[in-house]
């Protein structure tokens, strides 16, 4: 016969782990505190890593923790110790590959910090962005916001946000605020070494593509390019330079303008891939050779520029290192209320692939 000691012991071995099956479903930080024998403000000092816990209270509170799966909720975090632990991305931007990595970046810089990244997408041109943009941060109890471009040129917006108490980080393309507050890229200096390649090819009709009016980097990137073509005694005619729209769409539609011009380009700079890609798109439909009889560069090095054919020579944007850096300048300002400024300046480089070559004819 069973000694009545273990009976008991067997039935609340079985009992609590029926409670912890019940529990996996759907955990608390009450039930975590419970299992563990500590108090709820113990169970909470430990998912922020206080420094105010014994070790031994740590590891047991740890061990409950990754035993039912228990993950704590932003907002209700955000609750308990008075403020969010939600960032915001605000963006405006027709490149979708940018708004893509601008995330992976982030992401990247939060990994681990317990923030969570909520995305907005918004309207610059709307009458009701800056009530849109008050709206999201006091919905959502930001604790700060990563403003990409075109939004981030906008210093009103800024200037809202400060007035609300958020943390804010701009990413641009030129030097706009503070730099505890911005990641800037010099665009000119990438732009600036397309131009100097594409002359020491030989180049002199060169064909661009700009982006679209209105854009900060659009005029940084034209006037990078432009500048370096003009100390080598080049002034590009203003038949060969057009607008675009940062998409494939414009680039195509600019493309047909250029390579209808007597006499055509040798060569073009677009202000971004996915315009590249539509100067591709019509060189290919007129039976135009790249790089043989067109040399193209466009600019962001995005995965496409890699599988495109022939590869496409690009300005590399570290636009993931961007959204990184942007994170981890908010997370020092989550930890102590400091800012802290980029350890060193981005900059974006030429990458030369086989969709240039020497000028002919």
């Amino acid at each position: 016969m069973k000694d009545v000691e273990q009976i008991k012991g067997a039935e609340q071995a079985r009992g609590a782990e029926q409670e912890r099956d019940l529990l996996r479903r759907r955990v608390t930080i009450n039930d975590i505190a419970r299992i563990a024998k500590v108090s709820k403000k113990t169970v909470s000092r430990v998912i922020n890593q206080s420094p105010l816990v014994r070790p031994e209270t740590r590891d047991r509170v740890n061990a409950v923790i990754n035993e039912l799966g228990f993950t704590p909720d932003p907002q209700a975090r955000g609750l308990a110790f008075r403020r969010s632990f939600l960032i915001g991305l605000i963006y405006d931007n027709p490149n979708a590959q940018f708004i893509v990595n601008s995330q992976y970046g982030i992401l990247d810089g939060l990994r681990g910090s317990g923030f969570e990244l909520v995305v907005y997408p918004c309207d610059r041109g709307s009458p009701s962005l800056f009530a849109d943009v008050r709206a999201f941060v006091e919905r959502q109890r930001l604790f700060g916001v990563v403003l990409l471009p075109p939004v981030s040129e906008n210093d009103a917006l800024v200037e809202l946000l400060k007035g609300l108490g958020c943390a804010y980080v701009r990413v641009a393309s030129a030097a706009l605020d503070e730099p505890e507050h911005m990641i800037a890229s010099n665009d000119q200096i990438g732009t600036g070494e397309a131009a100097q390649h594409l002359i020491s090819l030989g180049h002199r009709r060169i064909g661009v593509i700009t982006g679209p009016n209105g854009y900060r980097s659009a005029a940084e990137r034209w006037s990078g390019f432009r500048d370096v073509l003009r100390k080598a005694g080049l002034e590009p005619p203003s038949d060969y330079v057009v607008e675009g729209g940062y998409n494939f769409e414009s680039g195509v539609a600019c493309a047909e303008y250029l390579l209808e011009l007597e006499p055509r380009p040798t060569a073009i700079f677009a202000s971004n891939d996915e315009m590249a890609a539509g100067v591709y798109h019509v060189a290919n439909q007129r039976g135009i050779h790249i790089p043989d009889e067109l040399s193209v560069i466009g600019f962001d090095d995005t995965p496409l520029a890699a599988r495109m054919w022939p590869p496409l020579t690009t300005v590399r944007w570290p636009i993931r290192d961007m959204g990184r850096t942007a994170a981890q300048l908010l997370l020092a300002q989550a930890r102590d209320g400091t800012v802290q400024r980029p350890a060193k300046p981005i900059e974006p480089r030429l990458v030369i692939r086989g969709s240039t070559g020497p000028a002919r004819g």
